[in-house]
């Protein structure tokens, strides 16, 4: 499979509004539309399919036949689709702490990123949390900010 960049992933990639490690950030700057994903995961050591995955999820990458802009409008619909995922494994009683923490940080941060000025120090206190318990206490703060029907995909996420 051939990925591009969409625009929500170079402005991401600009603002660094969801962060991304550095081996994912070197993964991103690699998918032009020429490469294939396997050619990329072999070329970034230590990146996985999973952080590729993951960036599809965000709606940072799109399939080459998107165009840039389509890619836009279905950004958040993207994190939505990831939803139905979390669900399931939400159910499962045999996620660890951890990953929950791994497959709800991305989404808050994009959730108080898309905030703008307004949520830049929840932003900041997202991003400087490093266990599920500090963001399950920022949880509140991020669902009365961006409302319920946004947060549900955190709540998805974090199991709660």
């Amino acid at each position: 499979m051939i990925l591009v960049k969409t625009e929500t992933g170079q402005q991401v990639f600009k603002d660094r509004s969801i962060r991304l490690t550095p081996r994912q950030r070197s993964a991103f700057i690699l998918f032009d539309g020429r490469r294939s994903v396997g050619d990329i995961l072999t070329a970034c050591e230590g990146v996985t399919a999973q952080d590729v995955d993951q960036m599809i999820e965000l709606g940072l990458l799109g399939q080459t036949g998107q165009t840039t802009g389509q890619a836009v409008p279905s950004a958040p619909q993207s994190v939505a689709v990831a939803a139905p995922a979390l669900e399931v494994g939400a159910s499962d009683a045999g996620r660890s702490l951890q990953q929950r923490y791994k497959d709800a940080y991305p989404v808050a941060t994009q959730l108080t990123g898309s905030l703008g000025l307004r949520g830049f120090r929840l932003n900041l206190a997202v991003e400087g949390t490093s266990s599920y318990e500090d963001l399950l206490a920022l949880a509140p703060k991020i669902r009365a900010s961006v409302g319920p029907e946004k947060a549900a995909v955190l709540d998805r996420a974090l199991g709660i």
